[in-house]
């Protein structure tokens, strides 16, 4: 049960620790949150944290119903819990339309931004850790550990996360352009699946590619950013 911690900004692993299966996962999370913030560059701190909770049903309950806000597929009120503000965002989905209990997100914040800037940050999430989990799992072959040995399925996972954050590196230093949206399976396709031909001739093999593609590799080679 491997815990991630992303860094928004430059779509990073900062921090990675690998649980055993049967640990709550809501355990320790304050501790993993401040491991991270060990491991940022000197002088930097962690500003906003996204993460998922369970609904806090007492405060919500005591929500007045003029205090909902409706939209076309939901509405949203605030509650107070402890130090916090909770952001309730009250819908139903397709499948529960025929049911008369509601269902409910909560996000916790102590953000001073509005209600709808604080709830469009928190769904953003979606791109920075969702996706960057879903690269990690298919793009870098972690979605199965390789053994039954704790230990040795621990550091198959960190050289995984260390594969990804060199990647990422690679993205921001070397290709330029619009490089830096694509996935690690785009990046494999466009730049090493290539079609060339393999030309003898004095004794010497010589691969054949095209010329817009020997520039990008050259340029590769010489960046001062990746040396």
């Amino acid at each position: 049960m491997p815990m991630i911690g992303h860094l928004a900004e430059a779509g990073v692993v900062v921090h990675d620790e690998f649980r055993e299966g049967n640990i709550a996962l809501a355990s320790k999370n304050l501790e993993f949150i401040k491991d991270c913030e060990t491991y940022l560059p000197k002088g930097h701190r962690i500003a906003h944290v996204r993460m998922d909770d369970e609904p806090t049903l007492k405060a919500i309950e005591v929500i007045p119903e003029s205090d909902w806000k409706h939209y076309a597929d939901c509405a949203i009120a605030e509650a107070t819990h402890k130090a916090f503000c909770l952001i309730v965002v009250k819908c139903k989905y397709q499948a529960e339309l025929f049911d008369d209990q509601p269902k409910y997100h909560v996000i916790a914040s102590n953000r001073v931004e509005s209600t709808a800037d604080t709830l469009i940050w928190y769904r953003s999430r979606g791109e920075v850790s969702e996706n960057g989990i879903k690269e990690l799992k298919i793009g870098f072959g972690m979605e199965r550990m390789p053994c039954g040995q704790f230990e040795a399925n621990a550091a198959f996972f960190r050289i995984g996360v260390i594969a990804h954050n060199l990647f990422v590196l690679f993205k921001h230093s070397a290709p330029g352009g619009n490089w830096q949206r694509h996935r690690v399976a785009t990046v494999r396709w466009r730049l090493f699946h290539l079609p060339g031909k393999l030309v003898q001739h004095a004794r010497t093999l010589t691969l054949k590619i095209a010329a817009e593609f020997a520039k990008l590799f050259r340029d590769i080679r010489i960046n001062p950013n990746i040396s």
